[in-house]
């Protein structure tokens, strides 16, 4: 299955808002389910100058997003949170793994970032291998972290370090 990987448009509000139509996607996020594809329109035109929204785009159809936000912070300027969510119907087939690395290649080598960090729930295995195989590591567990169809529901917090620091290359 063939992947592309962009930045997210405006007019991809309808597709990012289909992904949490999907019961999986929805409830593997913090994403209230049911929202309008208004609340996603707002969203994409709303982040910040240095926000990256990132799709994956499969037979010219939006299918996963990655959304990889900076610190706001000076003190914590090298490090960006990441969530990600793919469409349920094609979990498991590589998507997120393409999105993931990604977003790994513009924080290693264009965005100058140290430190990626993201949450995961307790139950979501799967996603936790697919950031073990890029380098996250478990740093704690947030008990009760958020309310998912009624029920808490604990979450690991995971980071992953950029392995060596940039190297600074001399030039004409």
């Amino acid at each position: 299955m063939q992947t592309t990987i962009r930045h997210a448009e405006p007019d991809d509000y309808t597709a990012i808002a289909h992904i949490y139509t999907h019961p999986q996607a929805a409830a593997g996020t913090l994403q209230i389910p049911l929202q309008s594809r208004e609340v996603w329109r707002q969203r994409l035109a709303g982040m910040g100058t240095y926000d990256r929204v990132l799709v994956a785009v499969v037979a010219g159809e939006v299918v996963g997003h990655l959304g990889l936000h900076p610190v706001p912070h000076p003190r914590r300027a090298h490090v960006a949170g990441l969530g990600m969510a793919v469409r349920d119907d094609l979990q498991g087939q590589g998507v997120g793994t393409a999105l993931l690395k990604a977003a790994i290649d513009l924080a290693d080598h264009w965005l100058h970032l140290l430190r990626l960090e993201l949450t995961v729930y307790a139950d979501n295995t799967a996603a936790q291998h697919l950031y073990q195989r890029r380098g996250f590591v478990l740093e704690g567990t947030h008990r009760a972290y958020a309310l998912r169809q009624g029920r808490y529901v604990d979450a690991l917090a995971m980071a992953r370090l950029h392995p060596a620091p940039p190297q600074v290359h001399g030039g004409t």
